[in-house]
């Protein structure tokens, strides 16, 4: 039986060395950043209030993803004034899926908050999440109701990607959801040994299963900076989300494969045919026409080939998914050198 805390939140004590005891916290908060200076002292304000209200066994891990302004500095500064704050500092820019990966790597607590630095999810939303966690779920998601703030061409394709999305792959992947969520300590131990490179982090949280229910919100804008997910990254984010959950794409080139040779066939009966009552036809266009047609459907399907076989060599590779360079507050200050999702089975 895990022993509970003094406000009645349960906790669990680990080994930590012989004769000695560690306990786990009650929630921890995975924040991946990226040039958000000036937005972490309110992010650490507002998720200070809303973490004491569900425990005071908790820790906010900031992943910082190679950023270019002040962010590092200030996360540094951060964990000197508050032990509750931990922060990784990744080598280089790995992207926002990798930066998650490794907060989830460095959280200890039996709950888990993901949250983006930008503050457009509410941390405030986390006594609510809560409560159903403690009423059986393993998953919390956050579901927008609405995007403030957003252009109509993002929300517009936010939604034809999730539509799409749902069609291309059997998981239930939730439509306009992000990856703020709380999670249970059992799914992020599955999670962490999952060793995709190229990662979908909501996607491979709705492939794990285990009950996972919503929880409705008006998205707000960001409260400073500016959108780190341009219309390249996102493209290439859709591309990852695709690829990693889905077969059809190839199945397709098998449809217009099959289509193509039906259409082959009835253009050469009417070719024959042409030929037999109105002998041998000029016919340099048409030709041009079905040989550009077909060479361009074949260039997209070997197209299509070589991005699952490009993640397939870099996931042959084996190497981690990140490098940490440092790792201050919370009584864990050190280096170190590497990890990868599929290495770290054990809590650092």
């Amino acid at each position: 039986m895990s022993p509970a805390n003094d406000d009645g939140v349960t906790r669990r004590a680990t080994e930590n060395a012989p004769g000695e005891r560690e306990v786990t916290p009650a929630l921890s908060v995975a924040v991946p950043c990226y040039n958000e200076a000036g937005v972490l002292e309110e992010l650490y304000r507002r998720l200070t209030v809303a973490c004491r209200a569900v425990s005071h066994e908790y820790e906010i891990v900031m992943v910082n993803d190679g950023s270019r302004d002040p962010t590092w500095d200030i996360i540094c500064d951060l964990a000197r004034r508050d032990i509750h704050v931990i922060g990784v500092n990744l080598t280089r820019n790995r992207g926002h899926q990798i930066a998650l990966t490794a907060g989830l790597v460095h959280c200890r607590g039996d709950r888990i908050l993901i949250i983006d630095a930008d503050l457009q999810d509410p941390p405030e939303l986390l006594p609510q999440m809560w409560a159903l966690m403690d009423a059986g779920a393993e998953v919390v998601y956050g579901q927008r109701q609405s995007r403030q703030g957003e252009t109509k061409f993002k929300t517009w394709t936010a939604r034809l990607f999730y539509r799409l999305i749902r069609k291309l792959t059997d998981v239930p992947i939730p439509e306009d959801t992000g990856d703020f969520r709380l999670i249970s300590r059992r799914v992020a131990d599955v999670f962490r040994s999952m060793p995709e490179q190229h990662r979908f982090v909501r996607g491979m949280i709705a492939w794990i299963g285990f009950p996972q229910v919503p929880i409705p919100y008006d998205r707000a804008p960001r409260f400073a900076g500016t959108t780190k997910y341009p219309l390249r990254k996102m493209v290439d984010f859709a591309f990852d989300a695709v690829f990693s959950f889905s077969t059809q794409p190839l199945r397709l080139g098998l449809y217009l494969g099959l289509s193509m040779c039906a259409l082959s066939i009835l253009l050469i009966a009417a070719t024959v045919i042409w030929w037999l009552v109105f002998k041998p036809l000029p016919g340099w266009t048409s030709l041009m026409v079905a040989v550009l047609f077909v060479g361009g459907v074949q260039t997209i399907l070997l197209g299509v080939i070589g991005e699952y076989l490009s993640r397939l060599y870099q996931q042959s590779k084996g190497r981690p998914l990140y490098v940490v360079q440092e790792v201050v507050g919370g009584g864990r200050a050190g280096v170190e050198l590497a990890a990868s999702a599929s290495a770290q089975t054990d809590r650092p």
